[in-house]
């Protein structure tokens, strides 16, 4: 049997595979204020997106750039922005209407270490939890968080297609170490499925643009194809009006959340390393995750039987993965660049199956190998 010839290598920085991926998975429009450490995201696509028949503007600010996003999605372009903790705390009211609006787009937030200017240069973890609770609110969302070059191109994909399909806001956090590290990937080596978002099938005096539907996503109408149809921040019936009826405000509000419930299988992504027979299993994600691999190799040659459950998706929380390892567990540890973020959700799912372990660092510089085995040896 011929074997599938590999593709070319290149070099790629993690922000550049982002820019690679959401080319690939069909970007046709970014709005965006220069920060770190994203800013090589913006000044790539203002080189790139021309040249593919896109649009590239840089706006005035974070609040304005999303805002320009959610408009150019409406028009029928994949969108998407870029930014940092400051801007990304700017974008959220905007993001809590294109929840409410069912607005398909991709925010990426390269993490920095906060709060307010911080250390514009400094890798951090701390926007897990304003991922998931910045705008305000009963919502839900998606939160997909990389810790390789590959998986920024992959998940950058991912996150487009979730967003077309489901209707939502899709955030990607990348930390700062992930979005400036450099490695070899390859582009071609997978066959990648890209997701469109499903368009009206009725005429368009029969179309009601935000009907319930068995997968809880309505299909969406570009503005300018003559389905007429009224988008609004405000609670609104299957008409996109203005209501405050009980009878018409509940289904809607459980419906946005039931579209992205009866779906948590397919987006819950994660990769387990030596966790079958771990006696302590790490949690974590993005670049601490790469760590994590390295002090469970050693903990092992050590004799520690050691192992690591990776998230790729942060939100919707991975539980039912997290519940399997608090299963088989005697102890685990969860390492975090910030005070305690995922390890909250751990905890909060343990019932007191595992004995649970935090290592927070918060000065701005990663959390090592070193440190993370010198953990697993405490607890053993």
């Amino acid at each position: 049997m011929r074997k599938k010839k590999k593709g070319k290598e290149v070099l790629l920085q993690g922000n550049e595979a982002i820019v690679e991926g959401a080319i690939r998975a069909g970007l046709k429009f970014f709005a965006g204020y220069p920060i770190t450490p994203a800013t090589e995201i913006a000044e790539l696509l203002a080189l790139k997106l021309p040249r593919i028949g896109g649009t590239f503007i840089q706006m005035e600010d974070e609040i304005a750039s999303i805002a320009a996003v959610i408009g150019a999605s409406l028009a029928g372009a994949k969108s998407m922005t870029a930014t940092s903790g400051p801007g990304f705390s700017l974008m959220q009211e905007n993001i809590g209407f294109a929840i409410m609006a069912e607005v398909p787009c991709v925010i990426v937030d390269c993490m920095r270490a906060g709060p307010s200017t911080g250390l514009p240069t400094s890798p951090s973890q701390g926007d897990v939890m304003q991922a998931r609770w910045g705008t305000h609110g009963d919502h839900p969302i998606i939160v997909l968080c990389p810790s390789t070059v590959k998986e920024c191109f992959s998940l950058t994909i991912l996150a487009f297609n979730f967003s077309e399909r489901f209707r939502i806001p899709v955030i990607l956090l990348v930390d700062e170490i992930v979005a400036h590290m450099r490695e070899n990937i390859c582009l071609e080596d997978e066959n990648i499925e890209i997701v469109n978002r499903v368009k009206p099938s009725v005429p368009p005096e029969w179309y009601i643009p935000y009907e319930d539907t068995p997968s809880g996503v309505p299909p969406m109408a570009n503005f300018g194809d003559g389905y007429r149809y009224h988008v609004t921040g405000l609670t609104h019936d299957v008409k996109g009006f203005p209501t405050s009826r009980p009878e018409e405000v509940d289904p809607f509000i459980r419906r946005l959340f039931r579209k992205i419930s009866q779906n948590f299988k397919e987006l819950q992504l994660g990769e387990s390393f030596e966790t079958e027979d771990a006696e302590i299993c790490i949690i974590a994600y993005g670049c601490v995750a790469r760590s994590a691999k390295r002090a469970c190799i050693e903990a092992r040659q050590r004799g520690i039987r050691a192992g690591l459950l990776k998230l790729k998706t942060l939100w919707p929380f991975m539980r039912t993965e997290v519940e399997k390892v608090l299963q088989r567990a005697r102890v685990v540890i969860v390492p975090e660049m910030n005070m305690g973020q995922i390890s909250r959700e751990v905890k909060r799912v343990n019932r007191g199956q595992s004995k649970v372990f935090t290592i927070n660092k918060v000065d701005g510089t990663p959390i090592t190998p070193e440190e993370i085995l010198l953990k697993i040896k405490e607890v053993y």
